[in-house]
């Protein structure tokens, strides 16, 4: 096949926290010693104790939603009984359906999408405008769908998870509804222009799917397809041409993936009236493969690294990102670097052609690590970190045949997010924010300089606090950087509340963005608030997530650690005055430093957290993740995650901190037991603990604003029990 098209786009390929699945890279061990361990797993925990709990992985059973329910009427009282609860709610809740907000841009062609949710529209709502109508004080706001609407007539508890549009015709879309929050979600044919659901249109059954156009009348989709269609963590195996008017059951199979890959996707991109896609398999979190799909729909395989991450197509060249070192042709291009290669060329020779390197941060003195790319019509955009800080560069092609690479002005020591690219024009949007500066967003059109389009108001005082940035060094020596956002009149005599947080991996960067309507109501009720970034993350680039991988774990849990010993050592708190919090991964974190450490802390906030890890592969998308983690199938895995793994090291007659677990049976992605679980070894060796179930909300914690207003505000009112009375 010869691909001669000059590709416009290819949407990046950009990494979820615990959204994707994945499976290591060692060898599957045979069938005996696989046997043997889970039945480890199934009747003993690493400690010999029988896993007594089981019962508490029925998400709905019987049994299980009783137990949640005589949780709830004890950890509802307890906290939202408070007398401070309902106005910490209310000032939290208030900022978040607050109109004044700036609407998050999704750039189409000279048009302005935005989902909208407040006080009115608890679902939200879908609504379009003009960019010139964008950018003046006044939008002028034309509303696509209305979600609350739409749950009503169809009595349904829909959740706006997004859209995939047509995009040669970007009026033409699939939604995607989530009942309740989870990640599953229907599908659903939808006219932007019409403002109405097709008649008779694509729809698929609630499934993880994935899903793109091949033309107006033609998808190719991955989705439950009954027996073996899906990966072991619940993801498409399959990729199917589905013709519009045919039986989805009939559409005919273009790729199927091993069930313990990941899974596999599609993604499409528009020039000059045609459509190109490309099809990405995943073996794992941190892998893929890709290919583009010719006229004949076969595939031809794009010669990159297993570990290279696509972001897509500027004219005739692919750009991707390197996780490691690549040397195709005698030359090495570094792990973190951008690079640029002959897309025709290459697939046509089966070998990489004309590659170069845009953007390589070891030779640059003012940057760290690549966080993000954004392509349009005319540039490459770069968000980049120096010290955690955000940077923008903007690279397009030179008049002498090599790339040139300009800075973009904006202000420092906060953070850069690329917020939308127009594919049909050098359109750019980008937000600006620090701890204490609201965001503001950027409007970058050409060579014109930024325009401060959108600026957020000062949600709060910002005068009496100051934000520092200090190191702590780990066990191994690292130098582990921290920001603290404290009153610049706290006394340092160990008694100010102090919440540290962290995340800790799957390459996911903590950036100084501005204080959360929740991190407000902690700073202005006497409370500092502590930003370490770990390794696990992407701060430093691919190498400081993946020193922390797999038996490296615990020096993400030493990381952490190191942090909170630094606070205590400059005298700003101490362990009665010091709480930790974390969600999901970062749940983990928190939960398994509180095992290691109890002794540090004085509360403990775990949300929605993965804590058995010697099972985690076994619940809904835990098999997602061994490359970060490990196989607990794997023996020699699991000895190094038995090692801190919470829920088998926790133990009676040890002085644990009252930790607060809260998740929700809709989280589809870590399954409620994990938390479930814990809280009842804990109650079980005679530890206090709260525990609270909210009815939905998913992974993110509520399914729309008002529920996590209350959440949010219950973590207050504990943090504020545990550390300042």
């Amino acid at each position: 096949m010869t691909v001669s098209a000059r590709l416009v786009i290819l949407s990046g390929l950009v990494i979820a926290a615990l959204a994707a699945c994945g499976t290591p890279e060692e060898a599957t061990p045979d069938l005996t010693e696989r046997a043997e361990i889970t039945e480890l797993q199934r009747e003993s925990t690493a400690t010999g104790i029988e896993d007594q709990y089981l019962w508490l992985e029925e998400v709905s059973g019987t049994e299980a939603v009783a137990w949640a329910a005589e949780q709830n009427a004890l950890s509802v009282p307890r906290l939202q009984g408070d007398t401070r609860f309902e106005s910490v709610r209310d000032e939290i809740r208030s900022l978040l359906t607050s109109g004044d907000r700036i609407p998050t841009p999704d750039l189409i062609d000279g048009q302005v999408y935005n989902f909208w949710q407040d006080d009115s529209h608890i679902r939200g709502l879908l609504r379009r405008t003009s960019l010139a109508s964008y950018v003046s004080d006044d939008p002028q706001w034309e509303t696509v769908i209305d979600i609350d609407s739409l749950a009503t007539v169809e009595n349904a508890n829909w959740v706006y998870k997004g859209r995939s549009c047509l995009p040669n015709n970007p009026s033409r879309c699939l939604l995607r509804l989530s009942d309740g929050g989870k990640d599953a979600v229907v599908l659903r044919e939808f006219d932007l222009e019409e403002k109405n659901f097709v008649d008779g249109g694509f729809t698929v059954a609630e499934s993880k799917s994935n899903v793109d156009w091949l033309d107006a009348d033609t998808l190719l989709i991955g989705t439950d397809f009954g027996e073996d269609s899906l990966t072991s963590s619940g993801y498409a195996r399959t990729l199917r041409v589905w013709r519009r008017g045919t039986n989805i059951n009939d559409a005919e199979q273009i790729i199927e993936v091993d069930s313990q890959d990941m899974s596999v996707g599609v993604n499409t991109i528009e020039d000059g009236g045609s459509l190109y896609s490309f099809v990405t398999r995943r073996p794992d979190f941190f892998t893929e493969q890709n290919w583009l799909i010719t006229p004949q729909q076969t595939l031809a395989e794009i010669p990159l690294p297993i570990d290279a991450n696509l972001q897509g197509v500027f004219g005739d060249k692919l750009i991707a990102l390197m996780r490691s070192d690549w040397s195709p042709n005698g030359r090495t291009y570094p792990a973190g670097s951008l690079i640029a290669m002959d897309l025709a060329d290459s697939v046509n020779s089966g070998s990489a052609t004309g590659v170069n390197i845009l953007l390589n941060p070891l030779a640059e003195a003012q940057l760290d690590a690549i966080t993000s790319v954004a392509i349009t019509r005319g540039s490459i955009y770069v968000a980049a970190l120096k010290d955690v800080s955000g940077t923008l560069v903007r690279i397009r092609p030179s008049e002498d045949g090599n790339w040139e690479k300009t800075g973009i002005q904006l202000p420092e020591n906060g953070a850069i997010r690329l917020v939308s690219a127009d594919p049909f024009s050098d359109t750019l949007m980008v937000n600006y924010q620090s701890f204490l500066t609201p965001s503001t967003l950027y409007l970058i059109r050409g060579d014109e300089p930024p325009l401060a389009a959108k600026a957020l108001s000062p949600q709060f005082d910002a005068a009496p606090f100051v934000v520092e940035q200090h190191f702590a060094e780990s066990a191994d020596g690292t130098a582990i950087p921290y920001y603290l956002v404290r009153n610049r009149n706290t006394p340092m005599t160990g008694t100010t509340p102090t919440r540290l947080t962290a995340y800790g991996g799957f390459e996911l960067s903590r950036t100084p963005a501005y204080m959360s309507a929740q991190s407000q109501a902690w700073l202005t009720r006497g409370g500092a608030y502590v930003l370490a970034n770990i390794r696990g993350g992407g701060e430093y680039g691919p190498q400081w997530h993946q020193s922390a991988l797999l038996e490296n774990r615990q020096r993400v849990f030493d990381d952490f650690i190191s942090v909170a010993e630094d606070l205590i050592a400059k005298n700003l708190t101490s362990p009665d005055h010091l709480g930790i919090s974390g969600g999901s991964n970062g749940g983990l974190l928190v939960t398994a430093t509180m095992v290691q450490r109890p002794d540090l802390f004085n509360a403990v906030i775990s949300s929605v957290p993965l804590i058995d890890m010697l099972r985690y592969h076994l619940l809904l998308a835990g098999a997602s993740w061994t490359a970060e983690y490990g196989n607990p199938d794997i023996p020699e895995h699991h000895a190094f995650i038995s090692e801190y793994s919470p829920y088998q090291n926790v133990q009676a007659g040890v002085d644990y901190p009252e930790i607060f677990l809260w998740t929700n049976p809709k989280d589809d992605r870590v399954h409620p037991g994990h938390a479930r679980k814990m809280a009842a070894r804990m109650q079980e060796q005679g530890h206090e603990l709260i525990y609270f179930e909210n009815a939905e909300g998913g992974h993110g914690g509520g399914a729309n604003l008002r529920q996590l207003a209350v959440t949010q505000a219950m973590e207050v009112v504990y943090l504020l029990q545990q550390l300042s009375d």
